[in-house]
């Protein structure tokens, strides 16, 4: 049995170290920047004098100390450095490559990283952009469950019922559909790769474009009222047109009153997805399958056609060859679909900014809506501290449902 050399180990002892020195000055470096005074905005510093005395007394220390750690922190690095590579060209090799890595390093920590602890400090504080942050500890944090012993403070409750609703309606049948659309486009056909353009092409079209075709489609006499009312028209039923993104009536209200019974306002919460909600839900589909069905369709040319050979020679039919071969080998990829398309289905934003603006009766507001809302103030004054709250919470979630998911998905998937 080959043994890795004892310098190979040392050498990745290294990268730890330098990654938790570019993070501690990142954080130092935003720790200055936060104490700095505020300049712009509603409160203009009376001259700026003031301001450079403020500098003076507040950020120059902190960057003093930043600079003086960092130092520091270098001359340990160098040393590790120095002792895990003795040789000198080994030594330039290892400073040359992170040289040429700088820039991206210092982008990501900066716009990501350093963005994100930004975020996650001011979540802790009321911050409306044109003044000091101020702390307020948990209160960000509380606010958005308000709504458990509040109605009127219900917003983001709401905003995660609606993306719940969303993300167990549209992912399975984006997914079914596009597994199904996947087999057909893979199984041999006249003009195939046309097929494969024409299904692909809502895809690679714009968010906005596709929404806003919806819109004028779903408008009360547009096209989708059309083509329905023609169509029962022939069965001699009359259909007078739904106002399709203004409805607010739930799918499971609307089951309950044709049985004739009702569901009360104060259980918003057993109304099911609203009329409006189903019509996005529909658009999200049809924009959202063509993505799916090629990543299914590269999964799909994968598989070892010997495999299906065998199975037509043992006798399976065409369902049986689907549901024993073709669903297993695509495991993998499911898992990525179903993950992605649960991401992106709590994330939703576009459509409901162009499409319903979260109305009717807020049954289509989704927590990313309500993060815009907040943090530039259109409804109410900023509250930065509050939006950013919001999101740490919606990540969370996000974090969760992608753990469970391949909790139950990912088993046994490491032998395909």
């Amino acid at each position: 049995m080959q043994t890795k050399p004892s310098s190979q180990v040392r050498k990745t002892s290294i990268l730890p170290s330098i990654l938790v020195f570019i993070g501690i000055v990142v954080v130092l470096v935003f720790i200055a920047f936060l104490n700095a005074p505020t300049m712009g905005g509603p409160k203009v510093m009376a001259s700026f004098n003031t301001y450079l005395n403020e500098v003076r007394a507040t950020a120059i220390p902190f960057m003093i100390a930043v600079g003086v750690l960092a130092m520091v922190l270098a001359f340990f690095v160098a040393r590790e450095v120095r002792k895990v590579w003795p040789n000198k060209r080994e030594r330039n090799e290892f400073l040359t490559g992170y040289l040429f890595l700088a820039p991206y390093l210092l982008i990501t920590l900066t716009f990501t990283i350093g963005v994100i602890l930004f975020a996650l400090y001011i979540s802790f504080n009321n911050y409306d952009i044109f003044t000091r942050p101020t702390f307020a500890g948990l209160s960000n944090y509380a606010k958005a469950f308000e709504g458990f012993t509040d109605s009127t403070k219900r917003d983001f409750l709401q905003s995660l019922y609606n993306v719940l609703w969303y993300s167990l309606l549209v992912v399975p049948i984006q997914t079914s559909l596009a597994i199904l659309l996947a087999v057909l486009l893979n199984a041999p056909m006249h003009a195939r790769q046309w097929f494969r353009t024409i299904f692909y092409a809502p895809s690679v079209t714009s968010s906005v474009v596709i929404t806003l075709i919806f819109v004028w489609f779903y408008l009360k006499d547009g096209y989708v009222n059309y083509f329905i009312q023609t169509f029962l028209g022939w069965f001699g039923v009359s259909f007078q047109g739904v106002n399709w993104l203004g409805d607010p009536r739930g799918l499971i209200q609307l089951i309950v009153e044709a049985f004739g019974g009702k569901i009360p306002s104060t259980q918003w919460y057993l109304r099911g997805p609203s009329i409006a909600w189903m019509a996005v839900m529909v658009q999200n589909i049809f924009t959202t399958i063509p993505t799916f069905m090629i990543m299914f369709l590269a999964a799909l040319q994968d598989i070892n056609p010997t495999l299906y050979e065998a199975a037509r020679i043992d006798g399976a039919n065409n369902w049986q060859v689907f549901r024993k071969i073709t669903l297993p080998l695509l495991k993998p990829i499911t898992l990525l679909v179903v993950v992605l398309g649960t991401i992106g289905t709590l994330q939703v934003f576009d459509q409901v900014y162009l499409a319903t603006k979260g109305g009717p009766l807020k049954t289509s507001l989704t927590p990313v809506f309500l993060i815009f809302q907040e943090a530039l103030g259109v409804n109410a004054p900023i509250n930065m501290g509050y939006a950013t709250a919001l999101a740490f919470i919606l990540a969370v979630i996000i974090f969760i449902f992608t753990f469970i998911q391949r909790r139950m998905i990912e088993s046994g998937t490491e032998q395909y």
